[in-house]
């Protein structure tokens, strides 16, 4: 396991995701990668299935994927969410992190990108008060190869 948040900013950003999901019945992962090889887009794809966030009911799981050595990441959506949202929705997230990521302000930056999801997410997938969390809310590692 690599370490890239802090406990209190691991925290954080754990409080953001459950915060997100009291707008939405979105499920949002979030999953720190120590492997760099290959396209970042195809490798956040590949982890979206290993975590089953495939799923979901709603088919509606959102997740951050982060590849701090490789200074890449992705963020993407499961097709429920795809079906629906604008061709810019994920762009508008990911520049609303850029911003906080250029200043190595990672932490604040995936906790906006979560809330700017709940807030997105919202209109398409509203919270439902029998809504259940099908996903859980701490953040994953990769585990490095030897």
């Amino acid at each position: 396991m690599i370490d890239f948040f802090t406990k209190e900013q691991g925290n954080q950003i754990i409080q953001a995701i459950r915060a997100a999901e009291k707008n939405t019945s979105g499920e949002i992962r979030v999953h720190i990668e120590a492997d760099c090889e290959g396209e970042i887009v195809e490798a956040a794809w590949h982890t979206f299935y290993l975590l089953k966030m495939d799923k979901t009911a709603a088919k509606n799981g959102v997740l951050f994927f982060i590849a701090p050595e490789c200074k890449q990441f992705a963020v993407i959506g499961d097709a429920g969410i795809n079906d629906l949202v604008p061709s810019d929705f994920w762009s508008d997230i990911r520049d609303s992190m850029v911003q906080h990521f250029r200043q190595n302000d990672y932490a604040t930056g995936v906790c906006k990108g979560i809330a700017r999801v709940g807030e997105r997410l919202k209109v398409y997938f509203p919270y439902q008060s029998d809504d259940i969390n099908e996903l859980p809310d701490e953040i994953s590692y990769s585990k490095r190869k030897k």
